[in-house]
This record gives C-alpha cells, sequence and structure tokens, in this order.
C-alpha cells in the first residue's frame, strides 16, 4: 500500500530509503503522524522515536535532534543520529545516561541543557534497545 517516500539522513549516513505506508515522529508540540496526502510541513523534531510503518509491520529506530519535512508525499527526516534498536550498544547508552546523571548532580561549572539533552539521549536509546529482534 506504500504510499509515500521517507528518507532519513544523518552526517554519516542514509539510514533509510523506501516507499512506506505512514511514518509518527516526536515533534515539538508532541508526536505527528505523517500519511499519503498530507498538508506540507516542516518542523524540528525533538529526542525520540520514529516509527515506520510499512506493509503491515513496524519498525522502529531511535533519533536525536532534527526536523521533519512532508511535501507531495516526499517526507525526509535530518537527524544528527538514528540507530536501530540492534545498532545499540547497551552498555555505552548505560555509561552515557551515568554521566550525564552525575553531572546534573553537580551544581556548578556544568551546562545543564547539554546534560539533560546527553541523558535523554541516552535513556531513548535503552528504551528502544528493548525492541531488539
Amino acid at each position: 500500500m506504500a504510499g509515500i517516500h521517507l528518507d532519513i539522513v544523518t552526517p554519516d549516513r542514509s539510514f533509510f530509503s523506501e516507499d512506506i505506508d505512514s511514518v509518527i515522529v516526536r515533534g515539538l508540540e508532541g508526536d505527528l503522524a505523517v500519511l499519503k496526502g498530507r498538508t506540507p510541513i516542516v518542523t524540528p523534531l525533538r529526542i525520540g522515536k520514529v516509527r515506520i510503518f510499512q506493509d503491515d509491520t513496524e519498525r522502529i529506530a531511535t533519533v536525536s535532534d532534527g526536523y521533519i519535512s512532508a511535501v507531495n508525499d516526499n517526507v525526509t527526516i535530518v537527524t544528527d543520529a538514528a540507530e536501530w534498536p540492534e545498532e545499540i550498544d547497551i552498555d555505552r547508552a548505560e555509561a552515557a545516561k551515568k554521566r550525564a546523571e552525575e553531572r546534573l548532580d553537580k551544581s556548578e561549572d556544568v551546562d545543564f541543557v547539554r546534560a539533560e539533552a546527553a541523558l535523554k539521549r541516552s535513556i531513548n536509546r535503552l528504551e528502544l534497545s528493548k525492541y531488539r529482534r
């Protein structure tokens, strides 16, 4: 039934490029579903999951900051990083979470915005790792 084309790109690679039925992402104001025939939109993304629906199956990936553009049934997600559950190094994600929590516990000389973003990224990756096949 695929009605739209989805490209997910990072600075390192073309992460995904296929025809799909729909996609759900986390925007600034909550989840956003893109279906065939959607009104054009460009909006920033939050750290979260991308749910891709294709031929009665669902695939889930993690993305960090970026944006989504949907125009004429062509959807592009540009993000700093994207991973499938099986690509996630759980030990590395747990270590990153611990480091971010330790930074946030300090009261001086800490970039709280950066530490909080690192914590959100690591939590997102750990949650997604539960979807391994």
